[in-house]
């Protein structure tokens, strides 16, 4: 598993006017490439009478499933316009789908590639960009004496306060980045003067906003 990665926010949506064809764009976060053509099939039943629904999608962690389709449109002016999107923001596991509505003005080749280039920027931007990190939870153990120091502290570093039991004591889940378990064990001791319980938690990917 990678340290952290791009991609987007589960799933969102912009559409731009060119010379009168309507470019509706389609973005959603996947893991596998068949939730993708089923993304991708779920669009294409939505807007049956456009005149093309194209697209593309990068999935993995290393890349391996890319795919484009130009649903129509002249070879190379739509799907891989919009895979080129991906590649250049360094996403990953996204599926794009770009709806055409003919508007009666021939774009050319050069006019396509711009027109889906910038539809699929536009409705990444909306959608939205995230940053996956992995994460390790450290569950810390404390007095309640301590927690009003612990918690103001957190909130103004690096680490994530998850979550806040009030138990017998007070128990604290802190999501620190993959690999900086030492480091945040040796703060957490210096801020506290070695007055808390601390254990490794379960590993997982939490998104932060870019």
């Amino acid at each position: 598993m990678i340290n952290k990665y791009y991609t987007v926010k589960p799933i969102g949506s912009d559409e731009i006017t060119i010379q009168k064809s309507r470019f509706i764009g389609y973005v959603k976060r996947v893991e596998t490439e068949e939730a993708a053509q089923d993304f991708i099939k779920e669009i294409k039943k939505k807007h049956h009478d456009a005149n093309h629904n194209c697209s593309a999608y990068m999935i993995g962690e290393h890349d391996t499933i890319q795919k484009a389709n130009d649903d129509g449109e002249p070879s190379g002016t739509a799907g891989v316009p919009i895979l080129e999107v991906l590649k250049k923001k360094e996403l990953k596991d996204t599926v794009v789908v770009i709806t055409r509505y003919f508007g009666g003005i021939k774009l050319g080749a050069g006019g396509l590639i711009r027109a889906y280039s910038s539809t699929t920027s536009q409705a990444i931007n909306s959608t939205g960009i995230v940053v996956r990190k992995l994460m390790k939870e450290m569950i810390v153990t404390s007095d309640y004496t301590l927690l009003g120091k612990l918690e103001n502290t957190l909130r103004n570093s690096p680490y994530i306060l998850e979550n806040i039991d009030y138990l017998e004591n007070v128990v604290l889940t802190i999501a620190v980045e993959n690999e900086q378990e030492d480091t945040f064990v040796n703060w957490l001791i210096d801020l506290t003067s070695d007055q808390v319980s601390i254990k490794a938690g379960t590993t997982k990917y939490i998104d932060q906003d870019v």
